[in-house]
């Protein structure tokens, strides 16, 4: 069993620059499993912590604590101390310490006693207001702006060109580097392989692949769009985008773009080191 957090000193106060904030969400949020709404409250906090992805935390009276059993199952954080945790068991199905808290948190976060969170991949749905939504929350200080552009825009992979534009939509995204959406005309589509990769962003959508094929050559899953993106994001609709981490190059009016450093970066783990901290880790491209 892990040790009392009463027995652990604060990470604060040998690293006071790492952020913790905790902050009410104006929205309705709920969460469904097996057919059942286990929680819903228009009291849910977000949490926000360095390096990693914001939280939803939900007060216990909105919470049914009565479908939630303790386990001996604990974990020790240094900066909120040690959680607790519930398994949810609704009719038939179980997910196991898929719910924690922290029964006594350390002085500098006192604020999250009485709220619990769940992971989020093991319930079945999730919902602010009436719309479902995926993977993680929405940052609300997270921006995604999508601006028509006229400078020519040229993507490079294998030796080829295998896109070349003045019609791109520029998408700025907080702590992303700049993506280049080209329409399909603009696009070398006979180099294009369909991919079965499908990934969700909570910003833009549900997103398919192409893998990029020059001679014997396949380049896995290079290529990424929107077939029917969320309302919030409309412009990206049918529009391709390229890894600017993974391509050979882009250049945009004639002059290289800087091949930035991201979790899909080939060698992401020894640079991350290097790059300097945000308020958390980003979504899906």
């Amino acid at each position: 069993m892990a040790t009392s957090t009463q027995t652990r000193e604060s990470g604060f106060k040998t690293n006071p620059d790492y952020k913790i904030l905790f902050e009410p969400s104006p929205r309705r949020v709920r969460i469904r499993f097996n057919g059942e709404v286990i929680a819903d409250s228009t009291n849910a906090h977000l949490l926000f912590e360095t390096r990693h992805l914001p939280v939803y935390y939900f007060p216990r009276s909105d919470v049914r604590m009565d479908r939630m059993t303790p386990t001996d199952h604990h974990t020790f954080c240094p900066y909120k101390g040690t959680a607790s945790y519930w398994t949810i068991a609704v009719g038939d199905k179980v997910a196991e310490n898929a719910v924690w808290g922290y029964a006594e948190p350390f002085e500098e976060v006192m604020a999250i006693k009485d709220f619990v969170a769940f992971y989020w991949d093991r319930v079945d749905a999730w919902y602010e207001e009436d719309e479902e939504i995926f993977v993680h929350p929405r940052d609300p200080y997270k921006r995604v702006d999508v601006l028509d552009s006229s400078r020519s825009v040229q993507v490079t992979a294998g030796g080829q060109v295998v896109a070349e534009t003045r019609r791109a939509r520029f998408l700025f995204e907080t702590r992303l580097p700049t993506r280049y959406y080209i329409p399909p005309e603009d696009v070398r589509m006979d180099l294009l392989v369909p991919s079965a990769t499908v990934t969700r962003c909570p910003y833009k959508g549900k997103a398919s692949y192409y893998s990029v094929k020059i001679g014997d050559r396949l380049f896995d899953d290079l290529v990424w769009t929107y077939p029917d993106p969320i309302p919030e994001c409309p412009k990206i609709k049918g529009y391709l985008c390229f890894f600017n981490e993974k391509v050979d190059e882009i250049r945009v009016d004639g002059a290289p773009v800087a091949r930035p450093v991201t979790p899909w970066s080939k060698d992401w783990k020894e640079k991350a080191a290097t790059v300097p901290d945000s308020r958390g880790p980003v979504s899906r491209p």
